[in-house]
């Protein structure tokens, strides 16, 4: 019982504690059990509960050692629940950045029928809930040929989808590398949430390393975003409304898709095709592969890049290496960005982000925003988690809103941005019963 409790109290002092440091190696460990004990606190104090039970039942609880070990047990459960209820600060954040991107000292009042969900037990209880009755799922559908494979993208939808539909591009991400990431696996919280908004969600596969060698990468993603602006009619959708996102290498990407449109160099046999967007939302990317401003202070990033993606060293080839990053082509042409990282991201540092965020708020002409969460990991979207929902719900307000402004409609504000709870989604469709997830 005691070396039992002593790993749930290591588990519940790393998420206060992230490894940061070296070795690299303890960092993705620490990832790994930050994000499950971040997103998943609570499933994993009710397991250790049940494993307590057990050994009491069964009389293996015996001496001082083992009461010292439920001991540190009850604490650490203690301890992980507070951290996991204190996610909840994602709100007011989420809420501050939204009206910083839309240039407003107010927050929008977006109308009864954008779904928002309460992050309740019924809500919470199953975090892979994805499947849904009033949605289909357009699977492997072939966008492009490349070297005789077939590269597909998943089509989400409501099966009511309205007209003109706006079109969310997510792209997965995986360190750009082959069984670390998919199509299938990411992104599906905010994805499932908008379709049932009446959005098109298309999920991109794209070519991936060691395979592929950068700016494979890119390129495939800008022929994913010209097949939808070729195709998206076909299922309804607008082609002329595009918002990019991603998640860690989908940050990297989607952000630089968005940064590099109709850039020559990302589009080879097709330069002369528009590859703008009307939006992007990046997570916790990879902004800077040049390192320039010493974000990074670990050399394993960079080693993975040179040895695995680029397949150049940074002094090999500099001019690639800043090609690759998006910082290199911030421009005050680029579309609305809401930039959001966690701050106990011990994978890629909080700092990557807040660089790119000063960059584009200093020169561009469309609204930036940066949501940055405290006790956030990396990958913390991946699961319906009490901070991912409402990081979601705030996303599907964002996304309205830029939608509404792309129509020139105007959207009403609301009186206070700050000390919005989860109760002012509460009672929006949330009883409605269309609106509630069927388990995966």
């Amino acid at each position: 019982m005691l070396l039992l409790s002593l790993f749930w109290a290591w588990l519940s002092w790393n998420a206060y504690h992230p490894w940061k440091g070296k070795p690299e190696m303890m960092g993705i460990i620490s990832f790994i059990f930050g994000m499950l004990a971040g997103e998943l606190g609570l499933h994993i104090i009710a397991i250790n509960v049940v494993l307590t039970l057990g050994i009491v039942t069964f009389g293996e609880l015996e001496g001082l050692a083992d009461s010292l070990g439920l001991l540190i047990a009850m604490l650490s459960w203690l301890a992980l629940a507070r951290f996991y209820f204190q996610s909840a600060n994602a709100e007011p954040i989420m809420r501050g950045a939204i009206c910083e991107a839309l240039d407003s000292e107010t927050y929008p009042d977006t109308p009864d029928d954008v779904l928002h969900y309460t992050p309740d037990f019924e809500r919470l209880r199953n975090p892979v809930a994805f499947k849904h009755p009033r949605l289909k799922l357009h699977r492997n559908v072939p966008y492009c040929k490349v070297d005789g494979r077939d590269l597909h993208l998943d089509i989400y939808q409501r099966r009511d989808c309205p007209k003109n539909a706006p079109v969310l591009l997510q792209i997965h991400g995986g360190a750009w590398m082959q069984n670390l990431g998919s199509k299938e696996q990411q992104g599906l919280p905010l994805m499932t949430q908008l379709a049932l908004n009446g959005w098109i969600c298309v999920a991109v596969q794209y070519r991936l390393s060691p395979g592929a060698t950068f700016p494979d990468h890119i390129i495939d993603c800008k022929r994913a975003l010209l097949w939808v602006k070729d195709h998206i009619a076909d299922y309804g959708g607008d082609p002329d409304f595009i918002v990019a996102t991603g998640g860690s290498a989908g940050g990297h990407l989607s952000s630089l898709l968005a940064l590099s449109a109709n850039a020559d160099c990302f589009q080879p046999g097709f330069e002369h095709r528009d590859t703008r967007v009307q939006g992007c939302i990046p997570f916790y990317g990879v902004y800077d592969f040049l390192n320039s401003k010493h974000q990074r202070h670990n050399e394993g990033l960079e080693q993975w890049l040179a040895e695995r993606v680029v397949k150049k060293t940074r002094s090999e080839d500099p001019e690639l290496w800043e090609r690759a990053s998006p910082v290199s082509w911030v421009n005050d042409d680029a579309p609305p960005f809401l930039i959001i990282h966690g701050d106990a991201d011990t994978l890629v540092p909080v700092k990557e982000s807040r660089e790119l965020y000063h960059m584009l708020k200093a020169v561009s002409k469309q609204g930036v925003g940066y949501a940055e969460l405290p006790g956030a990991q990396h990958a913390f979207e991946l699961v319906i988690s009490l901070r991912s929902q409402l990081v979601v719900n705030a996303l599907c307000d964002y996304c309205y809103v830029l939608h509404q402004q792309y129509l020139g409609k105007n959207v009403s504000l609301t009186s206070d941005n700050s000390n919005a709870s989860s109760s002012d989604s509460d009672n929006r469709n949330n009883d409605n019963e269309e609106g509630e997830p069927s388990p995966a």
